[in-house]
């Protein structure tokens, strides 16, 4: 018994209260997934770490404060001081150890694509990218749009990256490792190449590029379901991955048939992003419709796959990308950036459910 006769918290009762605590999004309780470490108890006050499986968990502060509340009703405990961390799981695949190891390092890898060009694909897996290493994860970029490589363009970057023990070196913006054909390629050369060199030269930004240790490498595929959807998928362990469209009939179409390519070589869908959803008149404030609405989540619940948010057609996050300064960079606040972090999040917690699906064990790795 403590001093005045107050009763003395032990371990086990701290780790039975947080039983009581899921994770919403992976539907299990935190003690389970081993998501609880470091509890150290002083007289009435208790001390513990909580490691989530996403820096970009969007639950974070509901976890928080969901434990915090359970500990706090152990008989004993008058304090808590919960240290939130986060580890992303590795995701796994079918395909065999030489296909791993291909990318050792990299615990996640994202497909973006889409079943028709000009929906705002490499918009959103650019501001994607940019979105979560502001939430600290460790995060790569792969611009695999061969024939539209528009991601310098969208950083920024100018450079020609170098070579360092016969491996390319990726340059970095915003925090993010990048690699695209557009470094290679001056503008306004065209590349007329057919299926065995677009092959060639995903294996050599695949395999010979350092990209270290990552949380998530983003590939922004080529529109359409050709030949360099399918080598990457052939090729390397792919978490998920995700499809952009638009709410028009026209995209929505080819959305299904994206769809149907990725579970037809067993590749895990993320989810179903709607791009240009609505637009705000910056005068009168009004929402108006432009491409209709809601028949991207409708899709999403006719193929019974994530509906991961609506992004807006707005001028400035043209204007920010075409300046290579994404919109989220303005920060998670700002107006045209919100609804990018939301989908980011949404993303990384779908990819946390996969990964976790697909372990033998719920072991959770400390950073």
């Amino acid at each position: 018994m403590a001093i005045g006769d107050k009763p003395q918290p032990s371990k086990e009762q701290i780790l039975e209260a947080l039983r009581r605590v899921e994770d919403p999004e992976l539907q299990r309780d935190i003690v389970s997934l081993n998501m609880v470490k470091e509890i150290a108890i002083e007289d009435a006050r208790v001390s513990l770490t909580i490691t989530l499986t996403t820096p970009a968990c969007p639950l974070k502060s509901k976890i928080e404060q969901d434990a915090r509340a359970a500990v706090l009703s152990v008989p004993g405990v008058e304090e808590v001081v919960i240290k939130m961390a986060a580890s992303v799981p590795r995701g796994r695949s079918s395909l065999g150890e030489e296909a791993r190891a291909t990318l050792a390092g990299v615990k996640n890898i994202i497909a973006v694509a889409s079943g028709k060009g000009g929906v705002g694909k490499t918009t959103l897996a650019v501001n994607l990218a940019v979105a979560l290493a502001r939430l600290q994860a460790e995060v790569g970029l792969l611009d695999a749009d061969i024939y539209g490589p528009n991601v310098p363009t969208m950083l920024g970057i100018t450079r020609i990256p170098d070579v360092r023990d016969e491996r390319i070196v990726p340059l970095r913006a915003h925090n993010l490792k990048v690699m695209s054909m557009g470094f290679l390629n001056p503008e306004d050369k065209p590349l007329i190449w057919r299926g065995p060199m677009l092959h060639g030269v995903l294996q050599q930004f695949l395999r010979q590029v350092d990209w270290g240790e990552l949380d998530y490498l983003i590939i922004d595929l080529p529109p359409g379901t050709g030949d360099v959807q399918l080598s990457l998928i052939q090729t390397v362990p792919v978490t998920g991955a995700i499809v952009v469209t638009t709410p028009s009939v026209v995209a929505l179409a080819d959305v299904r048939k994206a769809i149907e390519m990725f579970r037809q070589v067993n590749v895990a869908i993320l989810g179903v992003v709607e791009n240009m959803s609505y637009f705000i008149c910056p005068h009168c404030g009004q929402r108006s419709e432009i491409f209709s609405y809601g028949e991207g989540k409708a899709t999403a619940e006719k193929f019974q796959v994530p509906f991961l948010g609506e992004i807006p057609l707005d001028p400035q996050i043209r204007f920010y990308g075409d300046t290579g300064k994404p919109v989220v960079t303005l920060g998670e606040e700002a107006p045209q950036a919100k609804p990018f972090f939301a989908f980011a999040r949404q993303v990384a917690a779908r990819a946390s459910v996969i990964a976790l699906s697909q372990q033998p064990t719920p072991l959770i790795e400390i950073r």
